[in-house]
């Protein structure tokens, strides 16, 4: 007979995961200053705006819409319709000032604890919205961070 996960359990191994994906590492999946966060806080704008290959995306194109759909997912878990949204738009990121890029891993930082507060607040884990859009959150933020790392190897 299977037995159901306690919520307060569930709820501290999602944000220890959520946690090393954004913030810092604590060695569940990352190697050490791996988070997002870590990832592009030395990084300069023209390093995170520059596309490795023609056509390609830059870092920064990559964050902003990890942004985009921290907000979209925000909106999915609160029962708002997010049927119309234009994923392309979260794409169309030119090359920035150093004040622009400060400015989208401000809003990084901001959209992720937006969500982990909205998060904490969940009572109850049995339901589509909150269940499959934080595991949603975690794989395509884990999809990212691989993605912006690779480009960093690049860039840097």
């Amino acid at each position: 007979m299977s037995r159901p996960i306690e919520s307060d359990f569930f709820k501290v191994q999602l944000f220890a995961v959520l946690e090393e994906l954004f913030e810092r590492t604590q060695g569940i999946a990352l190697d050490k200053d791996t988070s997002l966060i870590q990832t592009v806080a030395e990084m300069s704008a023209e390093q995170a705006s520059r596309p490795v290959v023609p056509g390609g995306t830059s870092i920064a194109a990559h964050l902003e819409h990890a942004c985009f759909y921290l907000d979209v997912l925000h909106d999915y878990i609160t029962g708002k319709d997010v049927s119309g949204i234009d994923w392309g738009k979260s794409w169309s990121v030119r090359p920035l000032t150093e004040a622009e890029w400060g400015v989208i891993q401000q809003r990084l930082k901001s959209t992720y604890r937006g969500l982990v507060e909205l998060l904490q607040a969940v009572p109850d884990w049995n339901d589509e919205r909150s269940l499959g859009g934080v595991l949603g959150i975690a794989v395509h933020s884990a999809y990212h961070l691989g993605a912006i790392r690779q480009i960093r190897k690049i860039v840097l």
